[in-house]
């Protein structure tokens, strides 16, 4: 047996951070919040100044993954970037972050407890109101 390349991929470290520590990365440094929920859920509150590109979509058979992620955080963001990565309560964000340092993006943390914890820790939200959403109103 020679030196054969190993078929297992190296491990990443996901590094999290949570919402109060996102909060200051977002103020204070070069910071962007990649919101990886789906558009659905990105509508109805978001972090403010947030990139949305969903991980995954909703299908009649369930959650399936988008196959563009990588090509669309690439068309918007660059591997240098300082990169803060959220969902909805910190499961997708995991997975895109590592699929991200993967990639060799080298600037890229996970927010755990997701958009729930940031709303329970009464930080600014934004909310896209449509035409749908407005007769409620």
């Amino acid at each position: 047996m020679g030196s054969e390349p190993s078929l297992v991929a190296e491990p990443v470290q996901v590094v999290t951070v949570d919402v109060q520590a996102t909060k200051d990365l977002l103020h204070s440094g070069p910071y962007r919040y990649l919101d990886v929920r789906t558009e659905e859920e990105f509508k109805n509150g978001h972090v403010e100044n947030a990139l949305n590109i969903p991980y995954m979509f909703n299908t009649p058979e369930g959650r399936v993954k988008n196959p563009k992620f990588l090509e669309l955080v690439l068309s918007v963001c660059r591997k240098e970037d300082h990169i803060v990565v959220g969902c909805q309560s910190g499961v997708r964000s995991v997975y895109a972050t590592t699929d991200l340092l993967k990639a060799d993006f080298k600037h890229v943390f996970n927010m755990g407890g997701g958009y729930i914890d940031w709303v329970k820790k009464g930080f600014a939200v934004k909310k896209q109101v449509g035409e749908a959403d407005a007769a409620e109103l």
